[in-house]
Order: structure tokens, then sequence, then C-alpha cells
């Protein structure tokens, strides 16, 4: 039983902001767990990209759906065509998203609004529409990616926008468990700290610039404020992301791990 319970040779999973960041990390460790991967991005070049990016890491093909997980038509297309091409589909990762540092005094609520539809609503379609998929099949694995700041605030300002959805995501993933729960079908979340993937290069260039000091001692400095004192990789999530999409995890559902340095335990 053992050799079972992180295998998912057979498999078809789903990777909505698949395309880049962490959902492409996870992509890339679903693949190498076995699974079949289809990932679903809105920009088609990028989905592209990452195709031939997880080809080259893995060796392994993978599949990708153009579409607005905001839009509930686009869900079901993604639904429809992920069932074309593998006939059942057994997990699905909500990785999309986007964070807009604004002062809380100066916010704009339009952006606000707009953070809320992609970091939460898009969330809520897919299980939706994925969920009716796995009600069917009596068993489905929906993977949220949330955040340490769906639990803890930060100290300074700008993540009004980030923290509330994010905290939106971890309520919204323990009342989907308890729907799903009957149903066969687990919901969880992983909760990570800042992490360095690629998409945040930029970033981290930017505020390294603005702090006087080199990118890597800004990255050590960051990492310094955990209880590891390392600042997270992406090969630190995928871990989690396997073991909640494998057979391991059958038995938890309504749960947000955290794969963050140890943050949270001292947050």
């Amino acid at each position: 039983m053992s050799n079972k319970l992180f295998d998912l040779t057979g498999k078809a999973a789903v990777v909505i902001g698949g395309a880049g960041g962490l959902g492409q990390a996870i992509a890339q460790g679903l693949l190498e767990a076995g699974a079949d991967v289809l990932i679903s991005s809105r920009r088609e070049d990028a989905l592209k990209k990452a195709l031939e990016e997880l080809r080259a890491a893995t060796g392994k093909a993978a599949d990708y759906f153009a579409g607005d997980a905001t839009k509930e038509a686009d869900v079901e297309a993604l639904v429809a065509a992920a069932k074309a091409k593998y006939g059942k589909i057994t997990i699905l990762v909500n990785a999309q998203g986007f964070n807009k540092k604004q002062d809380a005094l100066d916010f704009d609520i339009d952006t606000f609004r707009q953070m809320l539809d992609a970091n939460v609503t898009s969330f809520m379609i897919a299980a939706k529409h994925f969920g009716r998929h796995f009600k069917e099949n009596g068993y489905g694995k929906i993977i949220n990616l949330s955040s340490v700041r769906g639990k803890i605030a930060t100290k300074g300002t700008g993540n009004a926008g980030y923290c509330a959805t994010k905290g939106a995501v971890d309520m919204l993933t323990k009342q989907l468990a308890s729907e799903f729960g009957p149903l066969g079908v687990t919901v969880n979340a992983i909760g990570p700290n800042i992490t360095a993937t690629p998409m945040m290069t930029a970033v981290f260039e930017k505020r390294a610039a603005e702090a006087g000091v080199s990118v890597e001692a800004y990255l050590k400095q960051q990492g310094e404020g955990n209880p590891l004192r390392k600042m997270g990789m992406p090969e630190d999530i995928v871990g989690t992301a396997v073991f909640l999409a494998t057979p391991a995890s059958d038995f938890m559902t309504g749960n947000i791990l955290y794969p963050d340095g140890g943050l949270t335990a001292i947050g």
C-alpha cells in the first residue's frame, strides 16, 4: 500500500494559474508524480512557454487551455476540454490570482474588487464546476493556493487586498470541505510564505535596490525572520501540493498547510 500513497499514475490534474510561478512548479511536481496535467491561464503565449519548460524539466508533455477563470463560461469550457482529453479529472489546483500593494488609505476600490474576483471568486467558480464532475465520480481533490497572509497580517502597509482575499480563500476552503466531504471530495489549501519564484525576480530586484543591498543580501534578510532562516523556494511548496493530490491525504480535508519556514509558528 505504501508504494501507492504518493503515486499519481493514471490520474489527471488541472492547474489553473499553471503558466508560471508556484502554479507551474506544482504542475511540474504533479507530472513527476505520474499525473497527466493540463495547465490553464489567460495568455496562450505564456501557456506555450510553460509547456516547453515543463517538457524540458520532466521529459513529459502537458496540455493547456487558454481561458479566464473569473468567467464562468470559460471555466465550464475548461472542464469540458479536460474531460474530452482525459475522460475523468481527479485533481484541481487553484493557483491563479495576483497581488497589488496599495496603502489602505488610498486603496483603489476597483483594484480591490478585481483582486476579490481573481483571488476568490475564480476559486469558487472552479470549485463549483469541477466539483460537479468530482461528484459524478465520487472522488476528487481540490487544492487552493492561499498564503500565510490568510492567517497573519503584515506589519507594514500595502496588503489589505491580498490579506483579505487569502483569508477568504481559507474560509472558502473549509466550507467547501464541509459541503463536498459527503461527495468523496477533499478540499485543502496551501499557505506558503513569500517564495522566490522567477516571477518575483523583478520585485526582489526593485526592493533590493530601494534598500541599497544586493538581491542575494535582500533574500537572505527576508529569510532571517523565519525559524529555518531562509526564504522559501518553489520546490519547498511542491511536496505539500503533491501530498494533497495523492491518496496519502485522503482522510485530510478542510486544512490549510503552511510550508512557510516556520513563520506562522512565531507570527
